[in-house]
């Protein structure tokens, strides 16, 4: 939804409020700004309501005098309010406006409001109430914004203006603004794998616990094995594991990716990327949609929409799953540190380390998105960059305890709700596959892989079904690098990427369910026994990076081009980017 709806009722009366997209002009450039004009040239409002900064009133004065302008607004004398928000900023930096020379020179009612704090609202409505019905004449009215502005606004220091574009200077640099944002990215790392650690072995430990008593309750209600097997060890602990691994870092990363955001940082890491990306022949908004991508693709592509050229957004949404989401965060720290890091340890300089390696793979993520924008802009999406405006909001204090709200049950739970709705059917068929064992024709070709006793099993081989689709894979995993159970992990992790690793280690120990290998020795180890050097664990890693998007990912990216051929290219381009890497990588090390 492009607007949000809202009702509210002061002195007796019903108020439907229509919250439209934010545009400075009615010369609309973007898709929101299209939808805000329309609405706003449609005749559909009884009142207007126009919303600007009071750190740069001339700014919403513009928007204002174009809206008296129009014909409607003038032949039916539409109530318009002019709310002045962020007084609370603009006293802080010493900015003072005169609200009633305001009202003097537009006759209509300007109200100074702060939308952090809910004592002003109390204004606004008791001045939409006033308005509401009367009849305003604007035939009279013709003022100059830039003059306006001049004799309404006073300032008692300066000094915040030369403070602010010092530090801009400072985080938008061409040198120091990419070490900034390298560090942020850093210490995003940093806190979000520490900070996981506890919480998610606090949420293993208790859900596991429940498997234990929901599979005491089905066997104390006589419930078959088969179907305690397939619920409980296939469908319940599927989701024990994504909710386990995926809740607690994205419960961490969207709080700090919001902050970021709050703080006003977002924009200036776009300004910083905006010059890759034009000679790219793409957006640098792309920048701010690949930031979402790091929390979870799905969110990234939908934030393409931000992205005002339908060729430069259809870039963006085609490379937005070359930058990995935190569901492949667990798999690829794992590999770090058993690894490449496996010296340092359960020590700071460890998980320092590892956070180096991990923005080191980041960054390899980003040149790979940079490549691919390239190459579609110079084959098949040819175009000349198109040009935007981008707005560097003033530095703000965050709203640490709103944010925290905000990004939980706005982004992390809607992104956890649907890896869930998705991660639940994946479990009950990954727990078939390693449960079914073949048998042949002769006798009867399948059968529970438990129900064989060891002489039939042996006499027929009785591979499970799991077993025949990691042989089939075989061959092409060795050209890579892998091997055929791990092209199969991948291949069963297309609805979560979070149990990839998870259906690596059953189909090695050959449980026929997802097993907990929470001893870093004991998993490497096991790994190592089915011939896994750092070579294999490279490869992996790389193609960890670049494969085809989970599911939910990938009907995201169908609904937003509304085509599957583009869906398809969509999967196919990481993925012949990663096997490609991967089969580089492995003749190299076989050369030399």
């Amino acid at each position: 939804m492009a607007s949000a709806r809202g009702t509210f009722q002061y002195g007796g009366k019903d108020f439907l409020l229509v919250d439209l997209p934010g545009t400075y002009s009615l010369s609309a450039h973007s898709e929101e700004e299209v939808i805000a004009r329309d609405f706003l040239c449609s005749g559909e409002a009884d009142l207007i309501a126009v919303v600007c900064d009071a750190t740069c009133l001339e700014r919403g004065l513009h928007l204002l005098s174009q809206i008296t302008r129009l014909d409607f607004v003038r032949d039916q004398g539409l109530p318009i309010v002019l709310c002045v928000n962020l007084c609370d900023e603009a006293g802080k930096k010493g900015i003072s406006i005169d609200f009633s020379l305001l009202e003097d020179v537009l006759q209509i009612p300007v109200v100074p409001c702060c939308a952090r704090c809910a004592c002003t609202l109390q204004a606004i409505r008791q001045s939409i109430f006033d308005a509401w019905g009367q009849r305003f004449s604007y035939d009279c009215l013709d003022f100059s914004p830039k003059a306006l502005a001049a004799e309404s606004v006073s300032y008692s220091r300066t000094d915040y203006r030369a403070r602010e574009e010092a530090i801009d200077r400072l985080v938008t640099g061409p040198i120091s603004g990419k070490l900034i944002m390298a560090g942020l990215l850093l210490l995003v790392f940093w806190i979000t794998m520490n900070g996981a650690n506890y919480p998610s072995q606090l949420l293993w430990d208790a859900l596991f616990q429940l498997e234990g008593r929901l599979a005491a309750a089905m066997e104390a209600l006589s419930a078959p094995d088969w179907l305690i097997g397939c619920l409980v060890y296939g469908l319940y602990r599927v989701l024990a594991w994504v909710i386990s691994v995926m809740l607690p870092p994205m419960a961490i990363f969207f709080p700090l990716f919001t902050l970021l955001e709050d703080l006003g940082y977002l924009p200036r890491a776009a300004f910083n990327m905006d010059r890759a990306f034009e000679r790219c022949k793409s957006c640098g908004k792309q920048c701010l949609t690949m930031a979402m991508g790091l929390g979870c693709n799905a969110a990234g592509v939908v934030g393409c929409r931000i992205i005002d050229s339908p060729r430069e957004r259809l870039i963006a949404i085609l490379t937005n799953a070359m930058i990995p989401c935190n569901g492949r965060f667990p798999t690829l720290f794992t590999l770090i540190t058993l690894f490449f890091t496996a010296g340092f340890q359960r020590s700071v300089t460890g998980s320092l380390t590892a956070a180096i390696c991990l923005t080191a793979v980041i960054l390899l993520s980003v040149f790979a998105t940079l490549g691919a924008s390239w190459l579609l802009s110079h084959t098949l999406l040819k175009g000349v960059p198109s040009s935007f405006t981008l707005e560097l909001p003033p530095y703000r204090r965050p709203q640490i305890g709103k944010v925290i709200v905000r990004s939980i049950f706005d982004r992390t739970l809607f992104v956890l709700g649907r890896a869930v709705a998705i991660a639940a059917p994946a479990g009950l068929f990954i727990w078939i596959l390693a449960n079914i064992a073949y048998t042949g024709p002769e006798n009867g070709f399948f059968a529970l892989a438990h129900s064989l006793s060891e002489a039939e099993s042996s006499a027929a081989g009785s591979p499970t079904l799991l077993s025949l689709l990691t042989g089939l894979f075989e061959p092409l995993g060795r050209l890579m690098g892998l091997d055929g159970v791990i092209l199969t992990g991948f291949l069963l992790g297309f609805p979560a990427n979070e149990i990839v690793l998870p259906v690596i280690l059953m189909a090695y120990l050959q449980s026929g369910t997802l097993v907990d290998m929470s001893d870093t020795l004991a998993l490497k180890e096991l790994l190592t026994a089915h011939g896994w050097t750092w070579q294999t664990a490279l490869s992996m890693l790389i193609f960890c990076l670049f494969h085809w998007p989970c599911s939910t990912t990938l009907l995201t990216i169908r609904k937003e081009t509304g085509s599957w051929k583009w869906t398809a290219a969509a999967a196919a381009l990481p993925t012949i980017l990663g096997m490609a890497i991967c089969i580089g990588i492995t003749a190299l090390f076989r050369l030399f």
